[in-house]
């Protein structure tokens, strides 16, 4: 009797070590775990927004996992691990927003709940995902924003209108890129900005080298023109509109280009001579990062489901005169 009390005493233990080794590697039950997938973690941006997710995780009480998908096949085994870790949710910036479908699958698979950042997903006909809950930053907002403070900046220069053109590089397939763009035209003519004035040219990408020959071929077309405002989906596009223009000898006292990012544009604004990129507008990495993560812990949690469109307005223009303080301020 007694040898059976102590083999079933020994069972028991094991079983409770066995118990304990499992929580170990999967997460306590009674501890939600979630995860925070985004494509480049290598960037800063990206960078801010897990640092502002753990405080989230700190904040509320829950377990986070941090997970870097730069592509397809690495997104989609990261949802595999995940839930075998026990999650039951995960925020993701995916590589490519036409895998939504992909990962939608795969996350109804598990019974996993899935909150987007930053980039919307596509369905197999290329239309936005709009089922899928989103945090990102509000284009057309944006996009005028950098509209106004063109114009202002055009005005505390004393420019004559007459003689200023708009180069605005344009990317309409994306719908993002057409959004900040149209925005920004839209405020540059609500202004006063003739529309006449304002011109359009398609980049083949959106990266400095595409964005400098778009502009390269607008230049040729309008000679007449001595001082330019450049309009770019991105700090890279607009990048590529000063290098053209000083290419074709304006100087950074006729041209005033403001980007959309902000984190792209450190090197340029760190320059001890200034150029004709004058600054740009700073999203907020950290409120993406914060109420992404939190909006999937309350929809896990209490079942309050998110908004379908959560759009970040919060930008500050940074410019050589306050670069390194305001990137200071958001972590980055």
């Amino acid at each position: 009797m007694k040898l059976k009390t102590l083999l079933s005493t020994i069972a028991l233990s094991g079983l409770t070590l066995l118990s304990a080794s499992a929580n170990a590697f999967f997460g306590s039950k009674d501890e939600m775990r979630l995860g925070y997938l985004v494509k480049q973690p290598e960037e800063p941006w990206f960078q801010t927004e897990w640092a502002f997710a753990e405080k989230a995780a700190k904040d509320l009480g829950f377990d986070l996992v941090k997970m870097a998908v730069p592509d397809g096949e690495k997104t989609l085994n990261a949802i595999d691990t995940l839930a075998a870790q026990g999650a039951k949710g995960f925020v993701i910036c995916t590589p490519d927003p036409k895998l939504g479908p992909a990962i939608m699958a795969k996350a109804k698979s598990y019974d996993l709940k899935v909150v987007t950042v930053d980039d919307q997903f596509l369905n197999a006909k290329g239309e936005p995902m709009t089922d899928v809950p989103l945090v990102m930053m509000a284009a057309t907002a944006i996009g005028e924003r950098q509209g106004q403070e063109l114009y202002n900046e055009m005005q505390k220069r004393g420019w004559d209108v007459t003689t200023t053109g708009v180069m605005a590089i344009t990317a309409d397939e994306l719908d993002t890129a057409r959004r900040r763009v149209d925005g920004s035209i839209s405020a540059l003519k609500a202004a006063g900005f003739p529309a006449g004035q304002i011109y359009r040219v398609p980049t083949k990408t959106n990266d400095i080298p595409g964005a400098l020959d778009a502009a390269n071929s607008l230049l040729v077309q309008y000679p007449m023109v001595k001082q330019w405002l450049i309009v770019g989906m991105n700090d890279n596009t607009v990048l590529g509109g000063v290098r053209a223009t000083e290419g074709q000898g304006f100087t950074a006292q006729n041209i005033i280009g403001i980007g959309i990012n902000g984190v792209d544009a450190v090197n340029e604004l760190a320059k001890s001579q200034a150029t004709g990129f004058y600054g740009s507008l700073l999203p907020s990495p950290d409120v993406h990062g914060y109420k992404s993560i939190a909006s999937l812990y309350h929809w896990v949690k209490e079942g309050v489901e998110p908004s379908k469109f959560v759009e970040v307005t919060d930008v500050v223009l940074i410019t050589r005169d306050n670069f390194k303080v305001e990137l200071e301020k958001k972590g980055l």
